[in-house]
């Protein structure tokens, strides 16, 4: 493990609250502290990713925060569906919003004549004008947003449970030749 990883850890585990702490805390429901929510399990773990996916990409704001909350009552896991809402990031937003937007008008059957339009949603400083484009031109991208959203979470859903699979059944394969080798000897 290198250095930068371990101050991180170290790091987390100090400033991370502990259930104890939570469960304390009056602004915290109970509900929140169900260990199934914070456990890493075949059914949880896919769960949150496309819980996260799905939010991530198709809210601008407050990604964590919703995922977060959502992961309650479909019994995701609480911290895997925070970390994949950073699959969109002021990186990787624009291309997404792009191909959102011209999949939303691919579909519709709109023509950008003017042509740049989401350069111009970009090129957008006022938050009256953005609310503008959004009425006016939006409609593509909303439509382009969901759909990419849905496939990204049902992809995330089936890839994760694919490789949560695998991952065990390499455990398992490990831990089976640690057994075959220790009783040969």
């Amino acid at each position: 493990m290198s250095e930068l990883t371990a101050r991180l850890r170290a790091w987390g585990q100090r400033n991370m609250p502990t259930r104890d702490q939570m469960a304390r805390s009056r602004w915290i429901p109970k509900s929140v502290l169900r260990t199934e929510l914070w456990r890493f399990t075949r059914r949880s773990v896919p769960r949150a990713v496309a819980l996260g996916l799905l939010v991530g990409i198709l809210l601008p704001f407050a990604q964590i925060i919703f995922a977060a909350i959502l992961s309650l009552p479909v019994r995701a896991n609480v911290p895997i569906a925070a970390l994949t809402t950073f699959v969109t990031n002021p990186f990787t937003t624009p291309l997404i919003w792009a191909v959102s937007y011209q999949l939303g008008n691919m579909l519709l059957h709109f023509d950008d004549k003017a042509g740049g339009a989401i350069d111009r949603l970009f090129a957008l400083t006022d938050v009256w004008d953005a609310i503008q484009w959004l009425t006016s031109e939006g409609r593509s991208l909303a439509l382009g947003l969901v759909i990419i959203s849905v496939v990204s979470a049902a992809v995330g859903y089936v890839g994760s449970g694919w490789v949560w699979r695998w991952w065990v059944g390499h455990k398992r394969r490990t831990n089976l030749r640690t057994v075959q080798r220790r009783s040969r000897a």
